[in-house]
């Protein structure tokens, strides 16, 4: 068996036995909430923290309000779907221990791609106002263990004196390579929601997506800026004609193009089993916690591990 030290830089430095134990597998996308292990991100490639390691200090970092372009370029930089979505509310985690402050993960809550997926999950909140969904949740590899919760619960705080009630959230378990086969997305199975007691409400659901030779996915509301030429159609048809595809041609069909550009570039069809769905009640306490009306019912067991993939 590999150990973490030997394919995790980070964690290859003498440590106690109990650090020494090694990750399930390094394919292993996110760490099921039964092991000690906490994902975290930079340049878009995933390392571990155990959490026995210890030594998160809340006097050590804030949490403020970010500005929408420096949290973008914050998840462009290091998660790996090299993506940012549309955002609302941006916070910024920074440390502070050694005076001044450095920005060490980025949160994001913004407009759901569809209403009706938040009027589903939180059918009393008005979506994308008292509802939102958290699509980025990223941290750097030099945080320590359990920062994530704590981050997660001082976002929470913010969302509710802004008059949030609600988020939903996603994890998807697919894991992803590139066309020449380098993991570049591990899958999850939303353990930092679930080690926040989030309400797990089943799957989303199932379809195929576009695969792209760099391992991103290239979703139906990007292809539709491209085929409508809505605004945004110009960053994907960059990214495209980046992987290979020829510029789109004067008085060219943009729908046609599409097609044309995604088979030059070699884009692969992937069926997706839907990714996790994850719901949060914001209130000052459980009663007014309680009185959010969940769309859903509420399921036990929470997923353990990430989907397989051929």
């Amino acid at each position: 068996m590999t150990s973490s030290a030997d394919t995790h830089p980070v964690l290859a430095r003498p440590c106690s036995p109990l650090l020494r134990e090694s990750l399930p597998t390094n394919d292993l996308g996110e760490i099921p909430t039964a092991t000690p292990w906490c994902q975290r991100w930079r340049e878009r490639r995933h390392s571990f923290r155990h959490t026995g390691a210890g030594g998160f200090d809340p006097r050590h970092y804030i949490v403020e309000p970010l500005a929408v372009r420096t949290a973008k370029e914050f998840v462009l930089r290091h998660h790996y779907s090299g993506s940012f979505p549309s955002a609302k509310k941006t916070f910024g985690l920074f440390n502070i221990s050694e005076g001044e402050p450095r920005l060490s993960g980025v949160a994001v809550f913004g407009l759901s791609v569809s209403r009706a997926v938040l009027e589903r999950a939180l059918p009393d909140l008005e979506p994308n106002v008292a509802a939102l969904e958290c699509s980025r949740f990223v941290l750097l590899d030099e945080c320590p263990a359990n920062s994530e919760s704590w981050f997660l619960a001082r976002t929470f705080d913010a969302l509710l004196t802004s008059d949030v009630r609600g988020v939903v959230s996603f994890a998807d378990p697919v894991p992803r390579r590139t066309i020449t086969g380098e993991l570049v997305a591990i899958g999850h199975v939303g353990t930092i929601y679930q080690a926040s007691n989030a309400t797990y409400t089943g799957r989303a659901t199932a379809r195929t997506i576009k695969l792209l030779p760099d391992g991103t996915v290239l979703n139906d509301r990007s292809a539709q800026k491209v085929r409508k030429q809505e605004q945004g159609h110009e960053y994907v048809e960059a990214k495209l004609m980046a992987l290979g595809a020829p510029a789109p041609r004067a008085g060219c069909d943009p729908a046609l193009w599409l097609r044309d550009a995604l088979h030059a570039v070699g884009a692969r069809n992937l069926r997706h089993r839907g990714a996790h769905r994850y719901v949060f009640r914001l209130g000052k306490n459980q009663r007014e916690r309680d009185r959010i009306a969940l769309g859903y019912q509420g399921l036990k067991p929470y997923p353990k591990r990430p989907d397989f993939c051929d």
